[in-house]
């Protein structure tokens, strides 16, 4: 029997993540049929003043921190940078038996570098797979709703007062993590792993949408939505030009943010990945 077409079949849906975080999506897209149609929003680029950066890594590698949170898939690329730097990996890690870790592209054979010095927690499937593939880093807790307010009650159960945590997250991450931490007494040091700057190149969304050509569009972070609405407006486009399409949010922090831009919200998954997010468009689609 022939399998049955799939909702989604000619759909064209836009994408505003980052272009290096496009392919998983753009694949699932395609095998259901739909047109993906790249219009990166955001960009990554390391902190302008890595030192801050670098001194807690170098501290994470001689063993002065229970805990390393991972926020996310471009945090951990960004870890795996910076930890090939020999500079890193100085007298004060070594005297505490830490080697520096030989991390290149997809390193899973030097996985013992950590050792259970500390523990490794993520928020995300997608940010925790990464952390095994680029770091070698196997993920002890990951809360089921991927949101910094699940994360912070669930590690605040794992440690005591005085416990270290190393925060590793976006220029313009939510405090929220760091905050209910600290107010529980245990020690945290929240550095800039990376900075989310307004993406360019894609689709010509603003002819696109003028044209009543796109049937959805995504959106995987707050920065996605907010840096849509600034590209439309530098690149001549107009905004009023989204009413009658549909919205498809990764998570509820990120449905806020549409919200916030007057845009409803049709599609929500209850998991926060992309296959889950990709189905929920399908079902929508199927009603």
């Amino acid at each position: 029997m022939a399998e049955s077409q799939s909702a989604l079949q000619g759909k064209r849906i836009v994408l505003t993540r980052a272009a290096h975080q496009l392919d998983e999506m753009e694949e699932l897209l395609r095998r259901r049929g739909a047109v993906p149609l790249a219009y990166p929003c955001i960009a990554i680029a390391a902190p302008e003043d890595l030192a801050a950066l670098d001194a807690a890594l170098a501290d994470l590698l001689a063993g002065a921190f229970d805990w390393l949170v991972l926020t996310s898939q471009n945090a951990v690329i960004v870890l795996a940078d910076r930890l090939k730097q020999p500079a890193l990996c100085g007298p004060a890690a070594l005297a505490h038996g830490m080697p520096c870790p030989t991390i290149g592209g997809e390193r899973g054979q030097d996985a013992g570098w950590n050792e259970g010095r500390f523990a490794v927690a993520a928020i995300g499937a997608a940010t925790a797979e990464a952390a095994g593939r680029l770091l070698g880093l196997s993920v002890q807790l990951m809360p089921d709703e991927f949101v910094a307010e699940a994360l912070a009650e669930a590690l605040a159960g794992r440690l005591r007062a005085g416990g270290r945590v190393l925060i590793c997250q976006a220029d313009i991450g939510r405090p929220v993590l760091a905050a209910a931490l600290r107010a529980r007494g245990i020690a945290v040091t929240s550095v800039v792993a990376y900075r989310t700057v307004i993406g360019s190149g894609g689709v010509n969304l603003p002819r696109l949408l003028a044209d009543r050509q796109v049937d959805a569009i995504t959106f995987t972070s707050p920065s996605t939505v907010h840096n849509l609405f600034t590209r439309l407006a530098a690149e001549g486009g107009d905004a009023g030009h989204l009413a009658g399409v549909c919205v498809a949010c990764l998570g509820p922090v990120t449905a806020d943010a549409a919200r916030s831009h007057g845009l409803p919200v049709h599609v929500l998954p209850n998991t926060h990945t992309i296959p889950a997010l990709v189905e929920a468009l399908e079902a929508y689609f199927a009603r």
